[in-house]
């Protein structure tokens, strides 16, 4: 039976040189769409769930776009909301070796940030559903976006849906302060929440230890107190946490935690050589809630969520395009990168 999993974000336009290339060396522009729940929605649709992504997007040609990309990819379309002026843009300059990545943002005053409490039918968007998902970065957009999403945790709350969050803390969209007044709120009706080293701190003040990513250097003994600091604050039933050791833009070591409440699960480690490391939380959450919907073991879970991310690096683009094979075959040992045939 076919999962029905509903997420709740923005979309964009991602403007990206070519290979390598800095913003002052290009000429032409990749273009490819994505988003936190949308690249979580694609995700799932790649697992076989019945996934649905809600937003908002300009009538004209630019919205079009962003609903054929996810459209062509199997998630279903049909609650999206038309309207406003515009399609959030970024630009992702792609580092290597010691240089690292840059974003560049053109998202003020796209349709999403402009919707508000009562546009959406939460009732009947999450008629049938077994999950919610959003991310730190929805409430981020605006005081209405914040309101729509409370209004979708309380509904999926009411009907029994559980709901996961990405914490997903962004700097350029909110400060620590609005943030943690903000997502303090949401996370009464939050089943699940996923974060990083950074998200925990500039969210809710937790620090993980002596923990150093930009040095390599993460302290398991640290993580665990924050995952324990987040249920004793929250209740959450799950916390997981994504592990990146920054080696280099090129080069990442790279797992990840969950916490039950009462046990910790560590994955194994990968050693990531990075293609495009743009939307690798985001395929870790999808993987991890395609993981609990199916009831697997808490080592089990954490073991694909890990999997799917750590693959998600090989693939250019926000979206995380592999199947539930290459995942299962990742996750169950076989990291050799050979040659199918």
């Amino acid at each position: 039976m076919s999962h029905k999993v509903v997420t709740f974000g923005e979309i964009m336009l991602r403007l990206s040189p070519p290979g390598y290339q800095r913003f002052v060396q290009a000429t032409s522009f990749d273009a490819v769409y994505g988003g936190g729940e949308a690249n979580v929605a694609v995700s799932l649709a790649n697992y076989g769930c019945e996934a649905h992504f809600v937003t908002k997007v300009p009538s004209h040609e630019i919205g079009q776009c962003a609903i054929n990309a996810l459209r062509a990819l199997g998630v279903h379309t049909e609650f999206i909301a038309r309207g406003g002026d515009r399609l959030g843009i970024y630009y992702c300059e792609s580092g290597a070796s010691q240089r690292p990545s840059k974003v560049i943002y053109d998202r003020a005053d796209s349709s999403i940030s402009r919707v508000g409490p009562g546009e959406f039918d939460w009732d009947a968007i999450l008629s049938g559903a077994s999950w919610f998902h959003f991310t730190g970065i929805t409430p981020a957009l605006g005081d209405g976006p914040a309101a729509a999403t409370l209004e979708a945790v309380k509904a999926a709350k009411r009907l029994g849906v559980k709901v996961s969050a990405d914490l997903n803390y962004r700097k350029k969209l909110w400060s620590p302060e609005k943030a943690s007044a903000v997502m303090s709120g949401l996370m009464e009706y939050v089943d699940v929440v996923i974060g990083n080293e950074e998200d925990a701190e500039k969210v809710f003040g937790i620090k993980a230890g002596t923990s150093d990513v930009t040095r390599g250097e993460l302290c398991h003994k640290g993580y665990r107190e924050v995952a324990r600091e987040l249920v004793k604050r929250f209740g959450f039933e799950k916390v997981a946490i994504t592990l990146r050791e920054s080696l280099s833009a090129s080069d990442n070591n790279w797992s990840g935690m969950l916490y039950d409440g009462a046990e910790f699960h560590l994955s194994r480690k990968y050693q990531v050589h990075t293609v495009d490391r743009v939307g690798g939380g985001d395929s870790f959450a999808g993987a991890l809630v395609y993981a609990l919907l199916e009831g697997m073991p808490g080592p089990q879970a954490v073991e694909f969520a890990a999997a799917a991310s750590c693959l998600k690096h090989s693939i250019i683009g926000d979206f995380n395009l592999v199947g539930l094979s290459e995942v299962q075959v990742l996750a169950g040992g076989d990291a050799s990168g050979r040659v199918q045939r």
